[in-house]
């Protein structure tokens, strides 16, 4: 028995009946987190090395489903579920996927106004013009997990479709450029990725940024970026250098659209000339381009238009060796430089 024994136990990853049976058996029950977990959220060098190969293998099934959807969506007959399994079968076509990491988020119009939306043969919607396709997705291979959100216009994006999008990509940005001193937790910058929106009275209904692991959940704590009074928020965890985590600012208007960039990013220490204490930043790990028929550069500052360009050219260096002459051109010309207007 546990009679005057003291045992850890975490509350976080142990269900009640393990409590009931330590307290019924007289044990002196320590609440502790589990001292495997910050060291599974600490990636080390191979791990992070086998991340950044599923990457730019994923980010290349992803390029070729998103050349594919721009060519078919407009012409009707592509559905939500369809789609869904065209980017399953592309993924498939690497030789080397496991498993999707979760269930694809396969959504237009009213259905991609759902944060967390989950398409059936039952709710699947046709993917019309005038509408826009979220879809959240993501790929489990031996060397890594991934999770990568895009949008596409089917036909002409309205103003407003084309104004919340640029705010959601200077969240985004905001993130994926953020500086921060040790001990910052993914709560004191999550406000970074809401400004933007913010300034027009908008805003969204969840996290900015969850941890993910490697070649494990595609949600892994304690790590994330949320501030209390979100879902996704809860207990303070500071930024890490080797943590993975998901950069995913979105916007959602109920019965009509929905809007979320996600790329995956790695915490990192930055060197900085006279900094005063250790601090850190992020470093991009998805690649894979980022629509710029929703982008109005007239609402990027230079920083940001430079950020995005220098991006986009990863992406061609990434996948660009992966894909054939006819899908590199496509490529070429979705990542060219972004002109301010």
């Amino acid at each position: 028995g546990f009679a005057g024994k003291r045992v850890a136990a975490d509350p976080a990853g142990s269900v009640s009946a393990i409590f009931d049976a330590l307290d019924a058996g007289g044990a002196t029950i320590l609440s502790l987190r589990d001292p495997v977990v910050l060291a599974k959220a600490i990636k080390n060098d191979a791990e992070i090395a086998g991340h950044k190969a599923a990457q730019a293998r994923d980010g290349a099934a992803l390029a070729r489903f998103l050349k594919w959807a721009e060519a078919e969506m407009p012409k009707g007959g592509v559905t939500e579920m369809s789609a869904a399994d065209r980017l399953q079968a592309f993924r498939e076509e690497t030789g080397v996927l496991r498993d999707l990491s979760f269930d694809t988020i396969s959504g237009t119009g009213p259905n991609g106004a759902i944060p967390h939306y989950k398409v059936t043969d039952e709710s699947s919607l046709p993917i019309e013009n005038g509408h826009l396709y979220l879809v959240d997705s993501g790929g489990q291979y031996e060397d890594g997990t991934t999770d990568v959100t895009r949008v596409i216009p089917v036909g002409e994006p309205t103003q407003e479709m084309r104004d919340r999008f640029t705010r959601v990509l200077k969240g985004h940005i905001a993130i994926a450029t953020a500086v921060f001193p040790e001990g910052t937790t993914g709560g004191q910058i999550d406000a970074f990725a809401r400004r933007p929106l913010w300034e027009v009275g908008c805003d969204y209904g969840h996290g900015t940024g969850h941890g993910v692991g490697a070649y494990l959940s595609v949600h892994e704590g304690p790590q994330r970026i949320a501030a209390p009074n979100y879902p996704g928020g809860g207990p303070a965890e500071p930024l890490r250098a080797g943590m993975f985590l998901s950069n995913e600012p979105g916007y959602y208007k109920a019965g009509e659209f929905g809007i979320r960039i996600e790329n995956l990013v790695l915490v990192v220490d930055k060197d900085i000339p006279g900094a005063e204490s250790v601090m850190l930043g992020f470093e991009t790990l998805t690649f894979a381009p980022i629509e710029r028929d929703l982008i109005e550069p007239g609402l990027l500052t230079e920083d940001e238009r430079r950020w995005l360009d220098a991006y986009h050219a990863r992406v061609l260096e990434i996948l660009g060796p992966q894909l054939s002459p006819d899908e590199r051109a496509w490529l070429d010309a979705k990542c060219r430089p972004i002109a301010a207007r």
